[in-house]
């Protein structure tokens, strides 16, 4: 369809309520990704990037800290975990790139549009606390690397992690395209250090492959570390950053197009969480094969009862040798640098989604740095290391509580036809994603409750005190029950107004100008997020 003819070049959302069918960018700039209009599996490589950008939330330090916790106390007993984590992960976050796909609007903005002004506003309260809370560990992660790399003091290296606002603008400097590359870069270097230190450490492979495919729980405190390394592979701002991403493409707006972006996008992540899933699997069994090792001091067996990312670093240098920390150390690092990247770019799309509001990108970084900074500051000046370390698990904590207030309206939307239309889930990809999702939910929900009731039970506080605690937390969790059953049975209502071209008034719209199909250029509001011009443009 050319650019003279009268009929609308693209149909395009402007990302508020209304919609338009006037051309969203009216000159392409040369940065943004088009996907080619042709059925050819090189279409995949125009779709490479979201993943990698998704897949960093599954290797940062906090789970970093998770693994190797799991592997100092049950060697390779925990693995399976990881591989049911990550498939269950790989459905999830192919529902969200489906949902941004399929509608044209990301997870936050549907809340937008679905939820009443109240609970709208108390889910984006909520998305900003699991982006600080997410925040933390990448903070902390950064001063730990730093401290081993530089012997740097972990509360300087925590003020230091502020300069990543520098680098984050750098980058954006160049566009999504080099920004995804890098990230990528950043993922594989991860993962290069993690398979040289397997190369230190030497795992045996039958005991790795029996910890992988055969379910066990083993030991006092399997159960609850097992929880945590589910826990801890969905991330709720992971759901509204991949549902917001995959807009930044070009995509033809056909029904093929559609089906074919969303089965790429599932391809794309399943690769990029892959190779996140092989990390994890070399963290734990490096944590594993050392802390089980035989040769193994006194001091070094007593850093392995309570391993954290700072006494890993010591531990491996002790029985590995001094380039086996320093890999480490690089790995710890390029995780907390590329999650800080991702980090801010959740926090700009739900701010946008949900309050139509968007900020100064260097301005939300420093605001969502300086609110992770804070604590972890307080923390790592008065409790050292240690409590740094700790500040990591409750940041974790924090995440758990929080899932469900993303993942339900996930679900719920990519389970209905009011959403969806003609791409909504299918009965058997519902009835499993729901299951999925359940079990999620209710593994966090029970990890919770059961810390709780320990608290309680396992302290020396007067009686008066507990009995008023019990009384606030059970009401609080009757309170945050209650706030999940409201999402889960309030039906849609919004409809929403699909970008396919899959209605017989736009097919016949098609067939009269010639075209076979239509391209929707990506979202201006997500593209400016991540393309801003390098040279003064006209505003449309």
């Amino acid at each position: 369809m050319g650019s003279n003819s009268g009929q609308p070049q693209f149909i395009a959302s402007t990302g508020n309520r209304s919609f338009s069918n006037t051309p969203l960018i009216q000159n392409a700039d040369t940065n943004q990704i088009v996907v080619p209009d042709r059925k050819s599996w090189k279409n995949l490589f125009a779709y490479m990037g979201p993943g990698f950008l998704v897949s960093i939330a599954y290797i940062d330090p906090g789970n970093f800290e998770t693994d190797l916790q799991a592997g100092a106390q049950y060697k390779y007993g925990l693995l399976w975990i990881i591989l049911v984590a990550s498939c269950a992960a790989l459905v999830i976050q192919s529902l969200a790139a489906n949902l941004g796909v399929v509608t044209g609007k990301h997870l936050a903005e549907h809340c937008r549009a679905e939820y009443p002004r109240g609970p709208n506003f108390v889910l984006w309260v909520l998305a900003e606390i699991a982006i600080v809370a997410c925040d933390i560990p990448e903070v902390i992660g950064t001063a730990f690397a730093l401290n081993m790399l530089f012997n740097i003091p972990v509360w300087i290296g925590v003020l230091l992690t502020g300069l990543s606002t520098l680098v984050l603008l750098a980058l954006q400097q160049y566009g999504v395209r080099k920004l995804e590359f890098f990230i990528a870069f950043l993922v594989l270097t991860i993962a290069g250090c993690f398979f040289a230190e397997l190369n230190y450490a030497k795992p045996v492979a039958s005991e790795v492959l029996n910890g992988l495919f055969v379910p066990q729980l083993r030991g006092n405190g399997a159960t609850g570390l097992a929880i945590s390394l589910l826990g801890a592979m969905v991330m709720p701002h992971n759901l509204f950053l991949h549902s917001a991403l995959v807009l930044s493409r070009k995509i033809p707006r056909s029904v093929r197009g559609i089906k074919e972006a969303c089965r790429f996008y599932m391809i794309e992540s399943g690769f990029a969480l892959m190779v996140a899933f092989l990390i994890n699997i070399s963290v734990i069994s490096v944590s594993g094969a050392v802390c089980n090792s035989t040769n193994l001091n006194q001091e070094d067996k007593h850093s392995c009862e309570d391993l954290d990312l700072n006494k890993a670093s010591f531990l491996l240098r002790n029985v590995l040798g001094s380039w086996s920390s320093k890999l480490f150390a690089v790995a710890l690092l390029a995780s907390g640098q590329s999650s800080t990247i991702t980090g801010t770019y959740a926090g700009q799309y739900v701010m946008q989604g949900f309050l139509d509001l968007r900020l100064t990108p260097w301005i939300r970084n420093m605001l969502t740095r300086c609110l992770a900074i804070v604590p972890s500051l307080i923390v790592a000046v008065i409790g050292g290391s240690a409590g740094a370390g700790q500040l990591i698990i409750i940041a974790s904590m924090i995440l758990s509580f929080e899932l469900p207030f993303a993942l339900i309206p996930l679900l719920k939307f990519t389970s209905s036809k009011t959403k969806m239309e003609a791409h909504v889930n299918s009965i058997a990809v519902s009835a499993i994603t729901w299951i999925i999702g359940s079990l999620i939910m209710g593994i966090n929900i029970y990890y919770l409750m059961t810390s709780f009731i320990h608290l309680l039970l396992h302290n020396h506080w007067e009686l008066v005190a507990v009995v008023f605690l019990g009384i606030f937390g059970f009401s609080g969790v009757a309170i945050y029950l209650a706030a999940i059953a409201y999402l889960v049975f309030r039906p849609n209502k919004e409809a929403t107004h699909l970008l396919a071209l899959t209605t017989p008034e736009n097919q016949q719209m098609v067939n009269d100008s010639g075209n076979s199909s239509m391209y929707c250029l990506p979202r201006e509001d997500i593209v400016s997020m991540q393309l801003p011009q390098r040279r003064e443009t006209e505003d449309i």
